[in-house]
């Protein structure tokens, strides 16, 4: 496997609230990628998306291996429903940073099957075929109203709320995350922040991926491309290409 992530905060906000990391566990063969952007006032967002990321890590990196796909599902979801109570206790202890929280986005790549899981916001995509193919379903307001027929995905795009969530890790004591279970014969996998999203569409993401460059010299021209737009929020991006691709 070939890999690498990378994070900047962007041109606007003065700090970086996003957390990102790619980690194999004792096994060797399998890798679990995640990208948290955070939330909160007096940097409470940064320390939730660390917390989030931080744990998921610790807890993946301890196995020799995930086990079976019914397994893994299970371990994903005790994962980050730990780190949601690390948050939220976090928050209960830390008054200040009432009303921190973060989105998560998770992949996990093993020879077997490849399963996603998200709260929030942040995407998750294939990449087959020299195209990325967005898996994940955002938990926000606009969505809600794409998926009853209020909204166009046209008029989604550039809707004054559409960075409203629904759903975020650490808002509440319990929280839900999508699971998604993809067919495995992918060219890789990418991961990102809506600070990548918000800026570029799938195509214009696409091609810099298709570049004939290294994947660390791919992701610098993401987020470059971000910042040369406007960079209005942090930008954090995560990229597996799959072994004999």
């Amino acid at each position: 496997m070939k890999y690498g992530y990378l994070t900047d905060p962007g041109k606007v906000r003065d700090h970086n609230e996003d957390s990102v990391t790619i980690v194999e566990n004792g096994s060797g063969k399998e890798y679990l990628l995640i990208v948290c952007d955070g939330m909160g006032g007096h940097r409470g967002g940064e320390i939730a998306s660390n917390i989030a990321v931080s744990h998921i890590e610790e807890r993946f990196h301890e196995l020799e291996t995930i086990g079976s796909k019914e397994e893994a599902i299970l371990f994903l979801k005790e994962a980050v429903s730990e780190a949601n109570v690390l948050i939220y206790e976090y928050t209960r202890e830390h008054p200040e940073s009432s009303g921190m929280g973060t989105t998560l986005v998770l992949s996990l790549v093993t020879p077997d099957y490849l399963l996603f899981g998200n709260i929030g916001d942040s995407s998750g995509f294939v990449f087959k075929n020299g195209k990325l193919h967005k898996i994940t379903v955002d938990h926000t307001l606009v969505q809600l109203l794409v998926n009853s027929g209020e909204l166009t995905e046209e008029e989604a795009k550039d809707h004054p709320r559409k960075n409203v969530l629904m759903r975020a890790l650490g808002a509440n004591s319990n929280v839900e995350m999508d699971i998604f279970d993809v067919e495995t014969d992918v060219e890789g996998v990418f991961l990102c922040s809506d600070g990548v999203t918000n800026m570029l569409d799938d195509t214009q993401i696409s091609k810099v991926l298709n570049e004939e460059t290294d994947i660390p010299s791919k992701l610098q021209k993401i987020i470059y491309k971000c910042n040369n737009r406007g960079g209005n929020d942090n930008i954090s991006v995560a990229f597996l290409i799959k072994a004999g691709v």
